[in-house]
């Protein structure tokens, strides 16, 4: 009711200036032939006049109303150049303030509900370089001020800020407009005051303060390298640690654009990834799915069957599996591509130098341009009493420890529930091994909505894992080959006998080792970086896990484009890395992928939405595979079809999601996902059946409810 009051008054008041006429008074011939009339005025009433005056320009700029030129040139001609530009820069300064207040109480509710995402992504510029933008529009006379009022109330800036911001920058304008108002008889038209020379000098002031912004950063520069000695030339344009996704990726394109690069990997290429993370886990998830499918052959009609199989060779075809990929990642490929591949471990000496040990013996330093830090991550190993004598393994060593054994292992504690803990609890279980996996929260999978973490579980369960959640680990005891993790659950003490314990509670960056301690460098849970990847160095980056904020392989090879360029680009371009749309899943059966906000999230921020929601028992595909356990969950603002986030869980969910992450990366909504073909019968169709569902939710009832009548009429009933 406040809000259509203000509106209503403002309109009045706009609609009260024309219909009175006042803009005719606001003319340069009106003002010119009423001059002398004013300045009889100013003699009479020295101190109302200069009031009035005051008041209407605030008025005047308030509404947004044509005539704020004039009355600046009216403020040098009835007051002089001290007092008049006194007047006008406090008027217009708080004329626009109160247009900015309007526009932000009026308008900004409104226009965040319809484009909520597009002005999170300008806040967060406004908020950290707000009133400098507003500066330099505020130097340009060639923006309209008023279009600036209005904009800027639609965002987060302060007022106070906003205020301040505007008087300063507006001031060099203002005197320009009021000294020229103190020669009025000389002028001919607006036009005249501001000739081309004057208007390019205000152009370079509101250059200027982008000039002193570089000039600062290089200053900042200069501070950070004051300790170094720079080198004279450099033996490579990049150096770059570590050999995972994020190393390759950004060694392939410092080669690709015929840089001089070297890659530095201490261990294996391929990373964690290849070695210890998605590529193992993967290969062993398949065979334990075929042993579940032959289990339950039944429900294709076949004969079900125990499976036999041998273990070590089941753990053969992981590394199998390993071997046949490590070519792609391999040093040869990379040597072949132009990257110098050493092996050995780096340490950063200086911003510009590395210093490798490497795996001959040798010590070679390299001088070098910018350098990347692509060191990945390892197991987080909890500080849990007895367990560096409970022998157990992590994500990373269970290959190796249990390639040597003949069966799974009998009783296996899975330490952790979220996607690895819950990945590897599954194929274990499914392989034949009892397994416990322990979670001290509430629920395993804790980052996905309540729903998907039950189903996760219900699942799980139905293969055999006993899944404990809030059960906290206390300690592990060890009495001869009898191996117990005691935990507490519900106040009470458990003892949990074990065969094998596997700790899966997360990663953590690898940040020693290769010197950011003597340079500096802050590193907490991972590296500090800016938007840019840039560390306290300019020239030294980081990216992938021991970056963060997401521990994704293709986050990583994601990260390393933005890396790479601004490391060998940054001088001309820089590129802020781009963490909008960013999709993951948990491989378990069935497979839980999901890209942009859930439910929760949604609601922790307070943004409106709709659900749109398709199981996967109605599609046709899935059931002919009978893998109808599932569904499809997108996020939509209500009344539009614009994708927040979406949550698949059934088979190929990762698959599936590429389609959406498609259309949110590229601003497609649900109506052009609905319009595209998709082949029957397949699980994609899934996608455009939960458009579907959104569709049917918005469907025109009254148009509907006429085309109703229309057909009766043609039908002459």
């Amino acid at each position: 009711m406040k809000r259509l009051l203000i509106v209503v008054v403002i309109a009045a008041l706009v609609a009260a200036f024309f219909a009175l006429g006042f803009n005719d008074y606001l003319t340069l011939d009106r003002l010119k032939g009423s001059q002398a009339q004013f300045e009889q005025w100013l003699t009479q009433y020295p101190l109302l006049v200069p009031l009035a005056f005051f008041a209407l320009y605030v008025l005047v700029t308030a509404l947004s109303l044509p005539g704020a030129a004039i009355m600046t040139l009216a403020g040098g001609a009835l007051f002089g150049l001290g007092q008049g530009l006194l007047l006008v820069s406090f008027a217009s300064s708080v004329g626009a303030t109160l247009a900015f207040l309007a526009a932000r109480f009026v308008l900004r509710g409104s226009v965040e509900k319809r484009f909520s995402d597009r002005l999170q992504a300008i806040n967060r510029g406004v908020d950290r370089e707000g009133a400098f933008y507003l500066f330099t529009l505020r130097l340009v006379p060639v923006f309209p001020f008023f279009i600036i009022n209005l904009v800027m109330g639609l965002t987060r800036l302060k007022t106070w800020t906003f205020y301040w911001v505007s008087q300063l920058g507006m001031l060099a304008g203002t005197v320009v407009y009021v000294n020229a108002g103190t020669q009025l008889a000389e002028i001919d038209s607006l036009g005249g005051i501001f000739s081309p020379g004057l208007i390019l000098s205000f152009v370079l002031l509101g250059i200027f303060p982008w000039v002193a912004k570089a000039i600062v950063r290089w200053v900042q520069r200069k501070r950070v390298y004051k300790r170094w000695q720079k080198p004279q030339h450099f033996d490579r344009n990049l150096v770059v640690i570590g050999g995972g996704a994020g190393g390759l990726v950004s060694a392939y394109i410092g080669a690709t654009v015929r840089a001089k690069v070297s890659l530095v990997e201490a261990h294996k290429m391929g990373g964690d990834c290849l070695n210890y993370g998605c590529v193992p886990s993967k290969a062993l998830i398949k065979s334990a799915k075929v042993a579940h499918q032959m289990r339950h052959a039944d429900e294709y009609g076949l004969a079900a069957a125990q499976p036999a199989f041998s273990f070590r060779a089941v753990m053969a075809r992981v590394h199998r599996v390993i071997k046949d990929i490590e070519p792609h990642d391999s040093a040869e490929r990379y040597t072949g591509l132009g990257v110098d591949v050493v092996q050995g471990y780096a340490t950063i000496i200086d911003p510009w130098t590395v210093e490798i040990a490497r795996a001959d013996g040798e010590t070679q330093r390299l001088t070098t341009r910018s350098i990347i830090i692509a060191a990945g991550a390892q197991p987080l190993v909890p500080d849990l009493p007895g367990l560096e004598d409970s022998d157990y393994v992590t994500s990373d060593t269970l290959w190796e420890r249990f390639a040597e054994l003949d069966s799974p292992p009998p009783r296996l504690i899975v330490l952790g529930g979220g996607p690895i803990g819950s990945e590897l609890s599954h194929a274990f279980a499914r392989l034949g091994s009892h397994v416990s996996q322990v979670e001290k929260g509430p629920r395993i999978l804790a980052k996905e909505d309540e729903e998907v973490s039950e189903l996760a579980r219900q699942c799980m369960a139905a293969d055999g894992v006993a899944v404990l959640t809030e059960h906290e680990a206390l300690r592990c005891e060890r009495n001869g080959d009898k191996k117990v993790l005691v935990v507490k659950h519900q106040g009470a003490e458990k003892r949990l006998e074990y065969d094998q314990l596997l700790v899966a509670v997360g990663r953590t960056a690898r940040l020693t080792g290769y010197g950011l301690e003597e340079l500096g460098i802050s590193a907490e849970r991972t590296i500090d970086t800016n938007e840019y990847l840039e560390t306290l160095y300019p020239n030294i980056y980081a990216a992938g896990d021991v970056a963060g904020p997401y521990q994704f392989t293709h986050t990583a090879s994601h990260m390393a484009w933005y890396a790479a360029v601004n490391a060998l680009f940054g001088q001309f371009k820089r590129f802020k890395v781009d963490y909008r749309v960013i999709p993951w899943s948990t491989f378990i059966d069935p497979e839980v992928a999901r890209v942009g906000i859930s439910e929760a999230e949604a609601i922790e921020q307070g943004i409106e939405f709709e659900v749109a929601r398709f199981e996967l028992h109605e599609l046709d595909r899935a059931i002919a595979d009978s893998a109808t356990t599932g569904f499809i969950k997108v996020l939509t603002p209500k009344g539009k079809d614009k994708i927040l986030g979406v949550v698949i869980v059934g088979s190929e969910a990762s698959n599936l999601m590429t389609e959406f992450v498609l259309a949110m990366r590229h601003g497609l909504g649900l109506n052009k996902i609905l319009g595209t073909i998709h082949t029957y019968p397949t699980l994609s169709e899934a996608n455009k059946y939960t458009a579907g569902e959104w569709k049917k939710a918005h469907k025109p009832e009254t148009i509907l409810n006429w085309l109703e009548k229309y057909h009766t009429w043609r039908r002459g009933a």
